[in-house]
């Protein structure tokens, strides 16, 4: 019952976090941005890969999201922290990793890693149909008038596939940031493991994961209303940018631009 509850510790999780839950807070979204961007760079080679003319990349290409997306993250993340030294024969997750102005625990390192393998199997289909998305006339009369195939793609195929790419990209970072909570399991202390801790040492669990469901609902909307906003701006961009209230108001009164409501689309 609600009545059994003790919101004034919910409260306090919620409206007075102390020190070592900014810590997990801060570790849970620079984990999350890092896995993201990694993952994100793997789908566009993946992607490349993919649409290669070399049979062979093509192959390591489908070979790589079969295995990514058709095991469990948790099994992925358990084989790169715990498995992947003894298989490959040398230290791919050292204890901890020193790189001059930070240091990073081996279990982060692992969990940064795996999330964003895994992301970079699903990053491929979206990059993948970002790119089917453009006409294909348009890379063909790049590389009529001289360009290179790389070239053609990072400026005339990409910046176009982009607006197509990155709605569910923004997806996919709202799940990256809940995926987070996995690597508790592994020892990362991320806003899940200080939730779990909390409760083991008072024994109030409903108080404590009430907390933390905020927090991430905190972050996942926070991030909604950034995606929007990125979105408006390529829709804008695309349809032509809407005159802003005092540029409406002066067409108002200059009868040479009365009626002019919309920029034109920039050339």
């Amino acid at each position: 019952m609600l009545a059994s509850v003790d919101w004034h510790v919910v409260w306090v999780r919620v409206a007075h976090p102390d020190h070592a839950f900014f810590i997990a807070l801060t570790r849970t979204v620079y984990i999350a941005v890092i896995a993201q961007i990694m993952g994100v760079i793997l789908g566009l080679l993946a992607a490349l890969m993919r649409m290669s003319k070399l049979r062979i990349l093509r192959v390591l290409s489908g070979i790589y999201v079969w295995i990514f997306r058709g095991t469990p993250l948790l099994v992925q993340i358990f084989f790169v922290y715990l498995a992947s030294n003894q298989l490959l024969g040398f230290t791919l997750i050292p204890n901890s990793l020193n790189g001059g102005f930070f240091k990073l625990d081996g279990a982060i390192f692992a969990g940064i890693l795996a999330l964003g393998v895994n992301e970079g199997a699903y990053m491929r289909e979206i990059v993948r149909a970002g790119i089917d998305s453009i006409d294909k006339g348009q890379m063909e009369a790049a590389t009529s008038l001289g360009m290179r195939y790389g070239l053609a793609m990072r400026r005339i195929v990409l910046p176009q596939a982009a607006r197509v790419i990155i709605p569910p990209l923004g997806n996919e970072f709202n799940n990256m940031l809940k995926n987070t909570s996995l690597l508790f399991t592994i020892g990362v202390y991320e806003m899940f493991a200080d939730a779990e801790i909390g409760y083991s040492n008072s024994f109030q669990p409903t108080e404590y994961f009430l907390g933390v469901a905020f927090w991430y609902l905190v972050l996942t909307t926070v991030w909604t209303f950034i995606q929007a906003g990125i979105e408006r701006k390529l829709a804008a961009s695309e349809r032509g940018e809407e005159l802003s209230f005092r540029e409406r108001w002066q067409a108002a009164w200059n009868p040479a631009r009365g009626g002019i409501f919309m920029r034109s689309p920039s050339r």
